[in-house]
């Protein structure tokens, strides 16, 4: 298994606003409008799970496994070309603020984790950036 972590990203948020936002994936539906046209498609969703297309990846579907409230939501695939999990981690930093982590291991085969690792990486910070800048 290979890992990918995110920087810590500080989120002008309490901890608690921002597990509550993340534990339920049918809050997508508050900023599914803010997703750049083109980067993913078939955008479906319900309280545990979320589905995605992303080219040229394709379908995406992540499942919450886990919450341990209010620090840290554990996903797991249960569709997707690469087999992860995912957590995302929250510590507070003060009442009106707190501190986020993204992680993901995957099972990359050898051979493809020169042609795919720099790119998990990337996304998972991508995924990190876009969850800080939510307004929770």
């Amino acid at each position: 298994m290979s890992k990918y972590e995110s920087g810590v990203k500080q989120i002008p948020h309490p901890q608690e606003a921002v597990y509550n936002a993340l534990s339920d994936l049918s809050n997508i539906e508050r900023v599914k409008d803010r997703i750049p046209a083109g980067q993913i498609q078939d955008l479906t969703f319900d309280h545990d799970t979320v589905s995605i297309s992303v080219p040229p990846v394709g379908s995406i579907t992540l499942k919450i496994i886990e919450r341990d409230e209010p620090k840290c939501i554990k996903f797991e695939t249960e569709n997707s070309p690469v087999p992860f999990n995912m957590w995302i981690q929250l510590l507070p930093v003060t009442d009106t603020s707190c501190k986020m982590r993204v992680t993901v291991k995957a099972d990359i085969p050898v051979f493809l984790k020169p042609m795919i690792g720099g790119k998990l990486q990337d996304g998972v910070d991508k995924i990190a950036d876009a969850l800080a800048l939510l307004p929770y």
